[in-house]
């Protein structure tokens, strides 16, 4: 394949996961802090597949793969809050601490708490959140990325 066809390919998957996540916002699904995070190395990839397909570059490919890795990491990491192996970002996780809090402060927090947090799962499939399921496509997409960039290195686009 040559690395023009696989610039489309890649940009084209993280087009459709972008799509697709606001599909899933558009049915309800809010989004969490980490969700958004998500999305920002998809909308980056997108424009260096264009940015690629007018300039063609190895530099260019390069970049939609270190975002698509970018957004594989962020999603497992995701993943990993969701099924509790760690921690997320106090922001939107369940981690407060009430010792020594009086009422007033405890409903301070409670009210500038996030309405959806990162450590639930809202919808699955095949045992696999949409976190999860971004970081294998993910990885897939950097991949693609990267045979892009190699490729262009051997013959012209």
């Amino acid at each position: 394949m040559t690395p023009r066809r696989l610039i489309v390919l890649a940009a084209s998957g993280s087009l459709a996961l972008l799509i697709g996540a606001f599909l899933f916002q558009r049915a309800g699904y809010a989004p969490c802090e980490l969700c958004l995070w998500q999305r920002w190395p998809h909308a980056f990839a997108v424009a260096a597949g264009a940015f690629a397909l007018a300039l063609p570059s190895p530099a260019l490919a390069a970049a939609g793969a270190l975002s698509a890795l970018s957004t594989a990491a962020i999603g497992a990491y995701h993943a990993g809050v969701e099924m509790g192996w760690w921690e997320g970002p106090a922001s939107c996780s369940a981690t407060m601490d009430i010792g020594g809090v009086s009422a007033g402060q405890l409903l301070d927090q409670i009210m500038a708490a996030p309405v959806i947090r990162c450590d639930e799962v809202v919808w699955q499939l095949a045992g696999l959140s949409m976190a999860g399921w971004n970081a294998l496509i993910s990885l897939g997409l950097a991949g693609i990325w990267i045979s892009a960039a190699i490729r262009s290195t051997r013959a012209p686009a």
